[in-house]
């Protein structure tokens, strides 16, 4: 659950991507885009295992969307971008704390508990949440496909769990499963809220707002749970800094752009790929580079999630609108 979610917030007009004079740019970029979002993505939850080593999970996640979206905000307002009005401060805050706060806080907070790969496909969740929300909405009715692929995925999650709560491979302890059920909630609630949400004309401002709101409410949750009182800032080791820097660079503004360039001159079906290509690309780094457990069960579970995610973001799928409700 990382940048993403602010492309579902914001309708990006082809004027402002440059899109309207070149409607099929070269082969060699939209491979390099995709790239982006699958490898940088994928890897943000190995990024935020190492930062989890040093600082505590609310902080991390402060430190990370404040760092990347201060200074975007800045860019932009100095570019001449119009000053966002209360109303749209309001959004922005309501939507950033759903996304940043309930959703990606949730997922640092459950790597305490699971391994980074496992937490990556617990977060295959989210197209199973928007089903049921876009449902009880109105907006989409599911077909039998659909609620077959909310059962597969719900399936795989199950996998993960052991009875006893063991964290041993092939199992995630219960508290990190039950935290990222209520993260991946949160998330979908925030994506929804965001398609009607009024937001500025120009849609990286939008995302920037976003993240400093979304931000703030991360570092006012470190302050309410004592966190920033146990940094010991001068012994971050330097993996944990070059971490951080990694998360809020690529994974918050490069990716981020990439994904939303993408969505101008691709389908939305195709750009849909990165739901069940990151847990893929999360599972195999955490394995190689973290020593974290990959048995049988991951094996499982992670097809079967692959697979439910799949039937919900196929092409002519009800369950995961492609676009904003009007």
């Amino acid at each position: 659950m990382q940048a993403n979610s602010l492309a579902a917030s914001v309708e990006v007009p082809c004027a402002t991507l440059h899109l309207c004079a070149v409607p099929r740019p070269p082969r060699s970029l939209v491979v390099a885009a995709f790239a982006a979002v699958y490898l940088v993505w994928g890897s943000t939850y190995l990024a935020m295992r190492i930062a989890l080593e040093a600082m505590p999970p609310f902080a991390v996640g402060a430190v990370r969307f404040l760092a990347a979206g201060i200074p975007l905000y800045l860019v932009l307002r100095l570019r001449g971008a119009a000053r966002p009005t209360p109303r749209e401060w309001r959004s922005a805050t309501i939507v950033g704390t759903l996304l940043f706060l309930g959703g990606n806080g949730g997922v640092l907070w459950s790597e305490l508990y699971a391994p980074s790969g496992v937490v990556a496909l617990l977060v295959g969740m989210v197209p199973l949440w928007l089903m049921l929300i876009g449902w009880w909405r109105g907006v989409a009715v599911p077909r039998a496909l659909d609620f077959f692929g909310v059962a597969l995925g719900l399936a795989g999650v199950a996998l993960l769990v052991h009875p006893d709560g063991g964290r041993g491979a092939g199992g995630v302890n219960l508290v990190g499963a039950g935290i990222m059920v209520v993260s991946t909630l949160a998330w979908s609630v925030g994506t929804f809220v965001a398609r009607a949400a009024p937001m500025p004309a120009v849609p990286l401002l939008g995302g920037a707002m976003e993240m400093v709101t979304g931000g703030a409410a991360l570092a006012l949750a470190a302050q309410l749970h004592g966190e920033w009182a146990t940094i010991a800032w001068t012994s971050i080791p330097a993996s944990a800094w070059w971490s951080l820097a990694y998360l809020a660079v690529f994974g918050s503004l490069v990716a981020f752009t990439a994904y939303r360039w993408l969505l101008g001159v691709t389908t939305s079906a195709m750009v849909g790929t990165y739901a069940f290509v990151n847990p893929i690309v999360a599972v195999a780094l955490g394995s190689w580079f973290a020593a974290e457990p990959f048995g049988r069960r991951e094996l499982a579970a992670m097809l079967v999630i692959v697979g439910a995610v799949a039937l919900l973001t196929r092409p002519g799928a009800r369950a995961v609108p492609a676009e904003p409700a009007e």
